[in-house]
């Protein structure tokens, strides 16, 4: 996957929803309303604490799960940051990237600030794409209240290129066992989970290169199994404490976080307009409800892959929970079954359980990214190879544009005008819907990788509601102006440059198996 970067956060937001807007149960003004000081301007007033606005939900907190899907990179953003600013107690984290660009540094500053007035912050990030050096992590790791541990360290961290080279030759499998699962969880009690890792682009904050995604945020019962894997992943041999991997301490007693708080504080960095929008919590509870976006649910299910994935019975074989689980899911649709993917790698097994779907009257579409929006061109080769055979299924492929009309509803209304050149634009949301009364959210993308080395989590929601709701805004990323449907005698591969054609082509020799 590739990285992109920009140099600075210079956007203003005019609205955006807030998944923590249910938590103001009194307000009945859809008004944003100046309420506490932002995180750089103090206003003479702390912000209240998580608790003061839970105490009214506890009897839905123990027994449903509050269920909010986040669509726009802003609101996901923003309500990270707005749950890190009220945490009491405790902060878990959990991510395959968290990235040293505007975003990350300003979450990282967020987290400290959380740790600086007593919550205890826990962060686990896989090995293979950590951009922080060990230094790094070292000196943010030296707070009393911050722990930071890497999983399966064997790619990149406190390794030399001839160790990486090693690890990759000789033991293969253990090389390529990545932890994909993003979690972030408050107060153990609220949660957000989905495709977007800490990055520009996961936010729609980047200047090249921006993700369509999807997380979910999660209130109450749920959480509670969401608790459970993340403590089965914290606790597993494979993550390891920073200092071990780097064997070196911070050379500051009391660490100086001062030049971190200096650049999230500054204006050119993190818009002062943007610090006021998470202050303000813009949209009600009466207003989600009334929209029918937060709902208390009694069916909501969380399932994590656990860590180490498998057994090593087979070379890359044995499945996976999340993968089961989708399948069982897959197999129960009578009516419809939309998929969004952005890597898609079937296997005959695959093909052949979707052909008797839509034998049996199952209308089957998937949306996937089109060369022109793909940031992986190896698992873009791996479904390249099998296109027309997928398509001999029966079902329908769409292919997300580069510059998909879509974008300027995702995007950051002001960020769109204000770019003088569009960011390129991939899907990289990770869902399933089941018949309008199903939905799924999660990071398991569908290609071998996700069934057999990555650990992946899901989901799943038992809405039709919700499930609707995603299923519109399906209908309307598979519109023309949004994607090319494929067919066997059309494809968009030919509009790319034919040097970029044949960089797929050379990546044919890598096996499907391992996409």
């Amino acid at each position: 996957m590739t990285e992109r970067k920009t140099n600075s956060i210079q956007i203003s937001i005019a609205s955006v929803g807030l998944a923590l807007s249910f938590i103001i149960p009194q307000v009945t003004t859809a008004k944003p309303i100046v309420l506490e000081q932002s995180h750089c301007v103090s206003s003479g007033q702390k912000p209240s604490p998580l608790s003061h606005y839970l105490d009214a939900f506890e009897q839905e907190l123990a027994s449903k799960t509050g269920v909010y899907v986040l669509e726009q990179g802003a609101e996901a953003m923003m309500s990270r940051a707005w749950l890190t600013e009220r945490a009491e107690k405790s902060i878990d984290i959990q991510y395959f990237i968290f990235s040293v660009d505007n975003v990350g540094l300003i979450a990282t500053d967020y987290l400290v600030k959380a740790a600086e007035r007593g919550v205890k912050v826990r962060v686990l990030v896989d090995d293979i794409m950590l951009e922080a050096d060990g230094e790094e992590l070292v000196f943010l790791a030296a707070h009393e209240n911050i722990e930071i541990k890497v999983y399966n360290p064997n790619a990149n961290l406190g390794k030399n290129i001839m160790q990486k080279l090693g690890n990759l030759v000789f033991d293969f499998h253990s090389f390529n066992q990545r932890m994909h699962n993003k979690v972030f969880v408050v107060d153990n009690q609220l949660a957000i989970t989905g495709g977007r890792n800490i990055a520009d682009e996961y936010f729609g904050f980047d200047h090249e290169f921006n993700f369509r995604d999807r997380d979910v945020f999660l209130a109450g019962k749920v959480v509670t199994n969401i608790n459970q894997s993340f403590e089965e992943f914290w606790n597993y041999e494979l993550s390891v404490p920073v200092e071990e991997i780097v064997s070196q301490k911070s050379n500051q007693e009391k660490p100086d976080y001062k030049p971190l708080h200096d650049y999230a504080c500054d204006s050119e960095n993190f818009h002062p307009e943007i610090q006021k929008e998470i202050a303000n919590v813009p949209i009600t509870f009466k207003q989600l409800y009334q929209d029918g976006k937060f709902l208390w649910l009694d069916n909501v299910e969380y399932l994590s892959d656990n860590p180490g994935k498998n057994d090593r019975s087979t070379f890359l074989g044995g499945g996976s929970p999340t993968q089961k689980r989708l399948a069982e899911l897959a197999k129960s649709a009578t009516e419809t079954l939309y998929i969004q993917s952005p890597y898609l790698v079937t296997t005959e097994k695959d093909r052949a359980l979707l052909k008797h779907l839509v034998d049996t009257g199952v209308s089957i579409k998937i949306l996937t990214n089109s060369l022109a929006s793909n940031d992986n061109l190896e698992a873009f080769s791996g479904y390249q190879r099998d296109r027309e055979a997928l398509l001999e299924t029966g079902v329908e492929i769409y292919e997300f544009r580069p510059d998909a009309k879509i974008r300027q509803k995702v995007m950051t209304e002001h960020m769109y005008k204000k770019l003088k050149k569009t960011p390129i634009f991939t899907l990289h949301a990770k869902s399933m819907t089941i018949d309008g009364k199903i939905a799924v959210i999660g990071t398991y993308n569908f290609d071998p990788r996700s069934a057999n080395l990555n650990t992946e989590s899901i989901t799943v929601v038992s809405s039709e509601a919700i499930t609707q709701s995603m299923d519109k805004s399906f209908a309307e990323e598979i519109k023309p102006e949004n994607a090319w449907q494929i067919t066997k005698e059309f494809n968009p591969d030919d509009k790319e440059p034919l040097t970029k054609r044949l960089r797929v082509q050379i990546r044919r020799i890598v096996p499907k198996d391992i996409l």
